[in-house]
């Protein structure tokens, strides 16, 4: 049977991105997502809770996202949910993270361009 491990989701970048590159030279960029969830109660008022998601991207990816993408920026991205244990102070734990497959900003931060200044001469 085929097995299928994708999200998409749409939120707010929580954080500047935070590159480095590993030891065998592969570019690696962390940031969080903030997905807003909206209903109303039983009474009609309108509750917000914010959920928080850990981005992982690589290669390309990551020089894109160290790049273009900024805290507080609406972005959609697709990816793969990724769970990990470790152990600290004798407790075994896990973290999911977002490993990042396409990203795409919905709030595109024009960079000024250069331009050349051409005195004009009589």
């Amino acid at each position: 049977m085929a097995s299928l491990n994708r999200v998409q989701l749409i939120g707010r970048v929580g954080r500047e991105p935070e590159s480095k590159t590993t030891a065998n030279d592969k570019h690696v960029c962390t940031f969080t997502l903030a997905v807003d969830r909206r209903w109303k109660d039983r009474s009609g008022e309108v509750k917000k809770e914010t959920d928080w998601f850990n981005i992982e991207a690589w290669g390309k990816t990551a020089e894109f996202c160290d790049k273009y993408v900024h805290k507080g920026e609406l972005v959609f991205l697709e990816g793969q949910l990724r769970t990990q244990k470790y152990e600290r102070n004798g407790e075994t734990r896990t973290s999911t993270k977002i490993f990042l497959d396409n990203l795409q900003l919905f709030e595109w931060r024009e960079e000024e361009p250069e331009m050349d200044v051409v005195e004009e001469t009589e």
